[in-house]
């Protein structure tokens, strides 16, 4: 009998699933010893020679009342801060933020550890996006503003910062929350959060992918004219290509009209997107127009698209603005 029980003993210890099992109590006790005796300088190294399969070796906060987890999860935070190289604790920062995003309490603590996971430089794994945006949506639902949930940040400690909300707004994006997504992005500076360019990339990004171009027309313009930012060219290319799909085309050339009237730089790309959408709707005026305001810049037009404005212009007997555009081509040698 007791030969028996030894090899059932050495079977079991074969078997993946007992040992993981074994593994993840182990690794669990181990993590709850240094939260007990706050050494949490060795919860990175224990996490990442562990092994945790599919569980949480955080899970075991779950029996401690809500303001002795979001102190043991404040103080772990700091304590990773000198750790170097900063990516150390990024198994640990996952981990932590899946737990506090699936917790009944997840807000504020789980933005904190976003922002202390952002700022070590790590990026939250894409499951992320999706648990913080129900977490987020949840909370907005019992009728707390934009302003009033990041700044609840500060009663733990912590201060809403623009990169905080920036990945918020990603995860609004990423699960098609477009409208709260714009809620989010004007409700920042309530938190004292200034939105910048990058925040406004992602939502024009955001609704030029569902071609919702004119909520994006208008954020473009909010972004310049009220705070001030340039919009980066991977933006403008995309709300730009947005109206050339939807055939706004004259839209189009009102966007490039209004960045060259406010001073802001647009790039070759640009133009020749705008051109080309001319072209393709058979607006040879406009896409002369268009052109000669390129040159102005010191961009020259491919010879392929020179040659269809002078034909086109000249198709609709234009012969003196396709003369002009003609002229001004030569001028610039090309």
């Amino acid at each position: 009998m007791h030969h028996r029980l030894l090899n059932f003993r050495h079977i079991l210890n074969r078997c993946p699933s007992v040992r993981s099992v074994s593994s993840l109590q182990n690794l669990e006790q181990a993590i709850r010893t240094e939260v007990e005796t706050k050494n949490y300088v060795k919860i990175p190294d224990l996490i990442s020679s562990g092994s945790c399969q599919n569980s949480n070796p955080f899970s075991f906060f779950s029996s401690f009342p809500q303001n002795l987890q979001v102190q043991i999860v404040d103080e772990m935070l700091q304590s990773f801060i000198p750790i170097r190289p900063r990516s150390k604790p990024q198994l640990a920062y996952s981990y932590l933020l899946s737990y506090t995003l699936q917790s009944s309490h997840p807000l504020p603590l789980a933005l904190a550890v976003l922002q202390r996971t952002l700022r070590s430089g790590c990026f939250p794994v894409p499951q992320i996006l999706v648990l913080l945006s129900s977490a987020w949506l949840d909370r907005r639902c019992q009728s707390h503003s934009v302003a009033n949930i990041l700044l609840e940040m500060k009663s733990i400690g912590y201060q809403p910062d623009c990169g905080t909300c920036n990945y918020l707004l990603s995860s609004l994006c990423a699960v098609d929350q477009l409208a709260e997504a714009v809620k989010v992005l004007r409700g920042m500076c309530g938190a004292g959060c200034i939105p910048d360019s990058n925040s406004y990339g992602i939502v024009i990004g955001a609704m030029c992918r569902v071609r919702k171009t004119a909520v994006a027309q208008d954020l473009l313009k909010q972004m310049m004219v009220q705070y001030g930012l340039t919009p980066g060219q991977g933006t403008l290319l995309k709300l730009l290509a947005a109206l050339r799909a939807n055939r706004e085309i004259w839209k189009a050339v009102e966007v490039i009209e209004f960045l060259e009237k406010e001073g802001s730089s647009v790039g070759f790309e640009s133009y020749e997107l705008v051109i080309e959408g001319c072209l393709e709707k058979h607006e040879y005026v406009l896409a002369g127009k268009v052109a000669t305001g390129m040159t102005e810049r010191g961009f020259i037009p491919y010879i392929r698209v020179r040659q269809k404005i002078i034909e086109g212009l000249a198709s609709v007997n234009e012969w003196k603005i396709a003369c002009a555009v003609r002229q001004r081509f030569a001028a610039l040698k090309s």
